[in-house]
């Protein structure tokens, strides 16, 4: 029998020959979350021999390994005994990010599809997504995607049903029951409606990114006249 929610206890899968999969639940969480970020905070500072990488996702860890080292019944038994002991992160060090958009327009092209899917007006659409602080459950997809949790029920919008092959740096979107940035230009099937000036990504910045799973996201309406001002800043 499938369980759904927050498992009591967490489950163990093989991923081939060299991954093995922890699960804490089937669902986007912010409590399934806290421990996946807890777990590999905890492996992070005291991983198992033989584990190469250690990767979050909304609700499960991916540990690549070298079976040369280790292998899966070993990984259970240092997994357990860190779980038993397992505190969850510390929320109260998470940073809230804000992020600036201006939304519509060429930044946007698809707002008027998220409107027309909710039955709302661009200002209820930019002030329903602009209200929340958002949990980055996870990064990835392309460097510094955040996947962000909490958007509100009524902007839910499916993906693009034809992906495009190229989204701006800077777009923000929505895919069916979540919200996100695309970093760096990149395919993507999201509905875009709009986009931050900010960096998102710098190789060449001491800090690349400006956030990290377990940070909040807030987002910023501004207008176009605020988004060429700060991106002029960026470029500089």
């Amino acid at each position: 029998m499938m369980q759904i929610g927050v498992f009591e206890k967490p489950i163990f899968r093989n991923a081939g020959d060299r991954g093995f999969i922890i699960e804490f639940g089937q669902e986007i969480d912010p409590d399934i979350n806290a421990k996946v970020r807890a777990m590999a905070a905890a492996l992070n500072k005291n991983a198992p021999r033989g584990v190469i990488e250690i990767i979050p996702t909304y609700r499960s860890l991916l540990l690549i390994y070298d079976p040369l080292i280790t292998r899966p019944e070993k990984l259970v038994s240092a997994i357990k005994g860190i779980e038993n002991t397992l505190e969850k992160t510390d929320t109260e060090s998470c940073k809230i990010v804000e992020i600036p958009v201006c939304y519509g327009g060429e930044f946007g092209p698809d707002i008027e599809n998220v409107e027309k899917s909710a039955n709302l007006c661009r200002e209820d659409v930019v002030k329903l997504h602009s209200e929340p602080e958002y949990l980055i459950y996870m990064v990835g997809f392309t460097p510094g995607f955040p996947f962000l949790g909490g958007l509100n029920k009524k902007l839910f919008t499916p993906r693009l049903k034809t992906p495009r092959m190229a989204v701006p740096d800077g777009s923000v979107g929505i895919a069916n029951n979540q919200t996100g940035m695309y970093p760096i230009e990149s395919p993507g099937g999201w509905q875009i409606i709009g986009r931050t000036p900010l960096k998102l990504f710098a190789p060449r910045r001491k800090n690349p990114f400006l956030y990290k799973a377990g940070d909040k996201i807030k987002f910023i309406p501004i207008t176009r006249k605020e988004y060429t001002s700060l991106r002029k800043k960026e470029e500089n």
